[in-house]
């Protein structure tokens, strides 16, 4: 396997009761970059995103995470490997603070799956440096003791972000982060995700192609379950085959 390739898929594929819902998907993800995975409703997207997740399990295929056959893994193993998804609905406790919910993160990556949630504060406050540090890095400073909540959604996803980055990704895979939000929202998330994506490698499915265009290096696009075109988004939004698939669902 090429080392500089991050993540890699060998003709995965994912049969339900006879529907074909991924069929031989070839990915190749370099490493340091932001790439997307579009297409239009139906296009497989979130079945090939729950796949390399490892929340689905393939019909067939591989899956290789730094020339590691992952395909058999469970998502936690997977995570502890540094492979680590953040979800389309924001994840977080609601009702504690966004620090709470970011030592809670933190205190996962320190002690493992297992660890024991109620602790003393005294160890909780252990980690109040590093999660003050990861609060400033999304932007929440002003937002510390809020409970999640209480935050607007565009700062929801931020503090979703922020404990995900707590478990100290290599890849970050990012479902859909701006779904449902307003401009201002989508463009501070975009934002986000390139300083994240400074040291780290991020997959992402998006539906937004403005901010597609502005954040990726590479985008897959998929299309009824297979790979129809592939590079940067020049290339991808002049071939006519995608500009058809799009047809009709509001995008160009």
């Amino acid at each position: 396997m090429d080392a500089d390739l991050i993540l890699v898929t060998e003709g995965l594929t994912k049969d339900f009761a006879g529907f074909t819902a991924v069929g031989g998907v070839d990915l190749k993800v370099r490493r340091g970059t932001i790439h997307a995975l579009i297409g239009p409703n139906g296009a497989g997207k979130t079945t090939c995103f729950n796949l390399l997740t490892k929340f689905l399990s393939p019909t067939s295929g591989r899956i290789l995470y730094n020339g590691r056959d992952i395909t058999a893994m469970q998502p936690a193993d997977v995570a502890q490997l540094g492979l680590v998804r953040s979800f389309q609905i924001s994840a977080v406790f609601p009702h504690m603070t966004v620090l709470e919910n970011v030592r809670i993160a933190l205190q996962r990556l320190k002690r493992g799956p297992s660890f024991d949630f109620w602790r003393s504060r005294a160890v909780l406050d252990e980690y109040n440096a590093r999660a003050l540090s990861l609060i400033a890095d999304v932007g929440l400073s002003d937002y510390v003791h809020w409970n999640a909540v209480e935050l607007p959604y565009g700062r929801k996803r931020a503090l979703e972000i922020a404990t995900t980055l707590a478990l100290e990704p290599e890849m970050l895979l990012l479902d859909e982060p701006t779904a449902g939000m307003g401009h201002e929202d989508i463009a501070r998330i975009a934002e986000l995700i390139k300083r994240v994506a400074a040291n780290r490698t991020v997959l992402m499915v998006e539906h937004n192609l403005s901010v597609v265009a502005d954040l990726s290096d590479t985008i897959t696009v998929l299309t009824r379950g297979r790979v129809l075109a592939e590079g940067d988004y020049e290339t991808v939004s002049n071939n006519p085959e995608v500009r058809e698939a799009y047809m009709g669902v509001g995008h160009a």
